[in-house]
């Protein structure tokens, strides 16, 4: 097959126009295929078949509960609880009202449902300290519900201040309202920021029973626009334009952040974006300036980028085509087929150079090279192609996928490299060289690999020995959440709240025919030592419900009066507001004097009140708006919460039970991990197969996560062993000796145990973006190793010395510095995939050229081949 190959290289050299002509042809109707039918997704899920078990599990529970897919996660951080609550009821009910952007709209933690039944949820006796409390605070609320006002807020701690004078009290038992309004008002006066929480104040500081939460939780299912490289994006931007409008920002002691699996997609995007620039064009200095090293012409450096573009193009549109969409394994063709197409074109290109020593006429210089060179070139991308196709039968979609585009991308790199690339040299008429592009200075070298052959192979022999001895510490991390920069908003916010015990996400989820079903598959797995939570929709009906309504009954009815008074005050003027500050701050004076220790406090506050008393409106204005519209948001909720009602399954809103149980009936079960097995890969296995010994078609995060490591694991055994068998039977067909197949791929598996060897040094685990060097690994590995051993059996000698080595270096060092810029990325997938291919391909230039000589020893005696 080496003179076919030969005269489509004597064709394009006598015919360069026309090659040219049909190559441009072809890469612009690629070009054109791929700016229209480009497609990406950045969903880590879909990298695995749909055939395998837990995958199967994965899809009826989307069926089950399809709502539970693409979703946006809105997280609200509130100075204060009030502020949580107020920002997040503004924001739920403005995009719930934007049918054009948001498809579903819910508060998970929060809304009508919670705000009545809440405290229902509490222990007994958490229920009974509650009301406690409110009964105790009555003195204070009455005065706050009938004028909620500045005014109000003076009045109530004048009615405080008539009890101390009564002697009903003294005034440290009104220290706490006293010294918080104190410090607000100050903080206030001095230009700090100030946020003032009743809440808080009632519930001892926010810990008592009636603590209320700083965080609050949205959760929308966004209309994605698939025409946008960032889907969700304008979904994200609406909620965050709507959160600007409503003034939900730092100032006003909110904070809006965003993630959930669409912005966690899109962030995908941006990242990989992030710095690309600076990716780019490292890559491309480095390709440039080595193959300017390695060929020792700009002519033959363009002709080798144009030739390698065009063909990945062309590469792009039939991978395309062949299946559909990129995935975050699949786009790695582009590392690949560049890595193996620059290979060929510098193959050929210092080939072409040396040949030109001995011909004047590039033709026959180039098709010289060709002859010489068109039997390894066939065979390396014959192995390479078949070997990449051997990912095909795995489960691991992602890299069977990129297998087929890789391998058909090596027909494409080859046919190019034959044709493209020969008639640009015919065209661009590159000088001849000056000098011999061997390197006799390495004759030492080839010497020392010779007459040290012992010593070196045992070198190698032990260093694989220890790399194989080390894979027991090889780390697979196939979190695809370790992909993401973890300094972006929705990977930081989900971080965040994955320390948070009651939002890990990592939960193991089973479908049941039914709730009864659900219930009692929750009571046998909350028995087990690995399990923390078990939760059904019955889990959202509370226990214990008459005690804690009776009490809550009781509190009601002595409440009621003064919190929903029959006729509240009308407004206050700003005068009447002025006369309250002033007649209270005299008061706090007052019972400050006639105490054995002077207050500090109540002077500070009567100070505050003075000093606002005698500012303008629109300081009052000011302080109004700190203290009032928290003391609202804190009425509502106490009536609310004194408004519980009995509670069953059958009288559960909408909002709730369809995220438990389904149109069919089926019931869902959730699961998180006991405490002391959060945080680990190690204490989530063992979550995952207790739970599994008795659910085996349980799913969810944490099971999809465990079981795509064993997946994709296998996978590359079988790709890996497949590979081995398909390309050694190639070797063996074209080189018909076990010991020159033995020769080729023996320093490819030593490369690769040598590669994980050091991943184990330098702590570095295997992911899914950086697994992709190995094919990389191989495909290069096994093209270096083909061109040597040929050019061994053909009788070549100082293998070192020769163009060939020149050429296999210089393009492991264009290959691995270039996709070694990869590790410039923000992206941390994408920097470990190109820290992983600079090791893989140093290694692999390592064998070849040391390894490699060494292995095929002195030249034998044959007749010729």
């Amino acid at each position: 097959m080496t003179h076919p190959l030969a005269r489509l290289v004597a064709f394009a050299c006598r015919r360069p126009w026309a090659v040219l002509g049909i190559a441009l042809l072809l890469t612009v109707a690629a070009g054109i295929f791929v700016s229209q039918r480009f497609a990406m997704t950045t969903d880590a899920t879909q990298l695995i078949s749909p055939r395998v078990d837990w995958r199967v599990n994965e899809r009826k529970m989307d069926a089950a509960f399809p709502q539970n897919g693409d979703s946006l996660l809105v997280v609200v951080d509130g100075a204060t609880p009030e502020i949580a609550e107020a920002s997040t009821a503004a924001l739920f009910r403005k995009m719930a009202a934007d049918k054009a952007h948001f498809r579903r709209v819910t508060r998970p933690d929060g809304g009508d449902y919670f705000a009545r039944e809440g405290l229902l949820f509490g222990s007994i006796d958490n229920v009974n300290e509650a009301t406690k409390q409110m009964i105790a605070a009555q003195p204070f609320l009455g005065p706050l519900a009938g004028d909620p006002s500045l005014r109000g807020v003076a009045g109530a701690l004048d009615t405080m201040l008539t009890g101390v004078e009564r002697g009903d009290a003294t005034l440290a038992d009104i220290d706490r309202p006293v010294a918080s309004l104190a410090d607000a008002l100050d903080a206030q006066a001095q230009g700090r920021p100030a946020f003032f929480s009743w809440q808080a104040l009632l519930a001892d500081n926010g810990k008592g029973a009636l603590a209320a939460p700083k965080r609050r939780l949205i959760l929308a299912t966004p209309v994605l626009d698939y025409t946008n490289l960032m889907p969700g994006e304008p979904a994200s931007d609406t909620a965050r334009g709507d959160a600007r409008a409503l003034n939900l920002d730092a100032s006003h002691g909110a904070r809006v952040r965003l993630t959930g699996s669409v912005p966690l997609s899109d962030e995908e995007f941006a990242s990989l974006a992030d710095h690309a620039w600076l990716v780019g064009a490292s890559m491309i200095l480095f390709m440039v300036v080595t193959l300017r090293l390695a060929v020792h012409s700009w002519r033959i450096v363009a002709a080798i980028l144009g030739t390698t573009i065009a063909g990945l193009v062309v590469t792009a549109a039939i991978g395309l085509a062949a299946v559909g969409r990129f995935n975050l394994i699949s786009v790695a063709f582009i590392p690949l087929f560049v890595g193996l197409g620059v290979d060929f074109g510098i193959q050929l290109g210092v080939r072409f150079q040396a040949e030109r020593l001995d011909h004047h006429d590039r033709a026959q210089a180039m098709t010289a090279a060709a002859v010489a060179l068109a039997g390894p070139l066939l065979l390396a991308a014959a192995a390479v192609c078949l070997g990449f196709f051997a990912f095909l039968p795995t489960d691991y979609v992602g890299i069977a996928e990129l297998g087929v585009i890789a391998g058909i991308g090596m027909v494409i790199a080859l046919a190019f490299a034959v044709t493209l690339l020969p008639a640009l040299l015919m065209l661009l008429k590159p000088g001849a060289p000056q000098a011999e592009l061997g390197n006799p200075k390495l004759a030492w070298l080839d010497d020392l690999l010779l007459r040290r052959r012992k010593l070196v192979l045992g070198l190698f022999g032990l260093s694989m020995l220890l790399s194989i001895a080390s894979l027991f510490w090889v780390r697979f991390d196939f979190n695809p959440l370790h992909l993401r920069n973890p300094s972006f908003e929705a990977m930081a916010t989900l971080n965040e709240l994955m320390a948070d015990p009651d939002r890990d996400p990592n939960t193991i989820d089973i479908l049941t025919p039914n709730l009864p079903a659900a219930q009692a598959l929750a009571a046998k797995l909350s028995k087990l030592p690995e399990v923390g939570h078990a939760v059904t929709a019955a889990s959202f009906v509370p226990d214990d419900q008459a005690p804690k309504l009776a009490a809550i009954g009781n509190a009601q009815t002595l409440l009621d009066f003064s919190l929903n008074p029959f006729a509240p005050l009308l407004p206050a003027s700003d005068a009447e507001t002025v006369a309250a500050l002033r007649h209270t701050a005299q008061g706090l004076r007052q019972a400050a004097t006639g105490q054995d220790r002077p207050d500090t406090d109540a002077r500070r506050l009567a100070a505050a009140f003075d000093r606002l008393a005698a500012s303008s409106a629109e300081a009052r204005a000011k302080a109004s708006a700190m203290l009032v519209p928290p003391l609202t948001v804190m009425l509502d909720q106490m009536r609310s919460a004194l408004a519980a009602q009995p509670v069953s399954v059958d009288t559960l809103p909408a909002e709730v039970t369809q995220d438990w149980i389904a149109k069919d009936g089926q019931a869902r079960v959730q699961l998180t991990a006991a405490p002391a097995y959060r945080g680990s890969d190690a204490g989530l296995a063992k979550f995952v197969a207790a739970v599994r010994r008795i659910s085996p078609d349980a799913t969810g995060t944490a099971v999809s996560t465990q079981a795509a490591a064993r997946t994709v694991a296998m996978a590359f055994v079988q790709a890996g062993v497949l590979a081995l068998i398909v390309v050694s039977l190639l070797l063996l067909a074209v080189l018909r000796s076990v010991r020159e197949v033995a020769f080729t791929l023996a320093p490819v598996v030593l490369s690769g145990f040598l590669t994980l060897g050091t991943c184990v040094l330098i702590g570095q685990p295997i992911n899914f973006a950086n697994i992709i060097a190995f094919p990389l690994l191989f495909g290069v590995g096994v093209a270096f190793h083909i061109y040597f051993v040929m050019a061994w059996r053909a009788g070549a000698t100082d293998l070192l010395q020769s163009p060939l080595a020149r050429a296999v270096f210089f393009s492991a060092l264009a290959t691995g510095s270039a996709f070694g810029s990869l590790w410039l990325s923000r992206h941390p997938g994408t920097a470990s995939m190109g820290k992983i291919l600079m090791l893989s391909l140093a290694w692999t230039l390592v064998c070849a050229l040391i390894f490699e000589p060494a292995l095929l020893g002195p030249q034998e005696k044959r007749e010729p081949a």
